[in-house]
């Protein structure tokens, strides 16, 4: 096995979607095999948005158990709640004294955000990238995967431990992006110019994890298309059917050219059904698996307090180090 640390997590705000799943949570159970990795369920930065209370912790359990019905081994890998180990906020609060605010102020993500939810522009919105920091360079990460979203976000947690290095010495790795095999890059069914989300508030725009067969065929009936008639990867000017093609060939690996050929001079609506079959196939079987952990309360909190503890020694070998750097006192134990 290889000795590098990967690190990854998603937020519990919302499913898993079909985009969540091909574009990366596919590839990360390719990578368990071959390296020491840690999967965040990251609650902690989805209070940046208001969240209903009881809902976030079932959407948290939800999406652990996700993780682990989609092929994450949770004995070969670190599942956890960043909620439950304490040094993600500890090490987040000392790297907000080494992060300027104009590095915060040019982030992409803060902006968006702030656009959408001007009600609510609060302080853990600006200085998340710190958090984001934290949670990387708490395990001494060698490789992050990143999408060209989260590009900004690596970056700037580069800057920040390159930065404290250069202050105290050798404490953080610099983590580098990982470049695997590139995900599938799914868009809206219902606007292919934007990512699928899970924060869309349109349900027929996203394909959820959990979706039972006849709401995906539904989705896929409703997605939309074009008046060109033929089944063409042509992201200009068929946008919609080129999505529709990623989301064949991620799944099926038959070529693109391949699958032009099997549908020429076929309707859309025979395409679409097809698309559907091979979505809700590739699903059944993840589903099974969380219908069957949603009945095992007693595995998944035996799994959630093991990985917690497991995640908090790693954590807290970094964050004593940094501690001790920045000069803060030793913690004196009871005998």
């Amino acid at each position: 096995m290889n000795n590098k640390t990967i690190f990854s997590g998603m937020q519990p705000s919302g499913v898993i979607t079909l985009g969540n799943y091909l574009g990366a949570l596919k590839n990360w159970t390719e990578l368990q095999d071959e390296y020491n990795c840690l999967y965040c369920i990251v609650d902690m930065h989805a209070i940046t948005v208001r969240q209903d209370p009881a809902t976030l912790r079932k959407s948290s359990r939800n999406l652990l158990m996700q993780y682990i019905a989609s092929g994450l081994n949770p004995e070969a890998n670190i599942i956890y709640y960043q909620s439950h180990v304490p040094a993600h906020a500890e090490l987040a609060w000392i790297l907000n004294c080494y992060t300027y605010m104009g590095e915060l102020s040019r982030m992409t993500q803060f902006k968006d955000k702030s656009s959408k939810h001007n009600e609510n522009i609060n302080a853990g919105l600006f200085t998340y990238p710190a958090l984001m920091a934290a949670d990387i360079l708490l395990f001494q990460t060698d490789v992050v995967p990143v999408g060209v979203d989260q590009k900004q976000h690596l970056e700037i947690t580069r800057d920040i431990a390159a930065r404290f290095n250069a202050i105290y010495g050798d404490v953080f790795k610099i983590p580098e992006p990982y470049i695997g095999k590139a995900g599938a890059k799914i868009m809206s069914l219902q606007d292919p110019s934007r990512k699928m989300s899970k924060s869309d508030e349109d349900v027929n725009a996203t394909i959820s994890l959990i979706d039972d067969p006849d709401t995906i065929i539904r989705k896929f009936k409703r997605a939309v298309t074009d008046s060109m008639a033929k089944v063409t990867f042509d992201e200009q000017n068929q946008a919609g059917i080129s999505n529709l093609l990623n989301i064949y060939t991620a799944i099926t690996g038959e070529t693109i050219k391949n699958i032009e050929r099997e549908f020429e001079g076929k309707g859309y609506g025979e395409f679409k059904a097809k698309v559907a079959e091979v979505v809700i196939e590739e699903l059944r079987p993840i589903q099974q698996k969380f219908e069957e952990l949603s009945k095992d309360n007693a595995y998944i909190d035996n799994i959630i307090k093991e990985n917690a503890q497991k995640a908090t020694y790693l954590a807290t070998k970094t964050l004593r180090k940094v501690q001790k750097k920045v000069g803060f006192p030793p913690l004196i134990r009871s005998k």
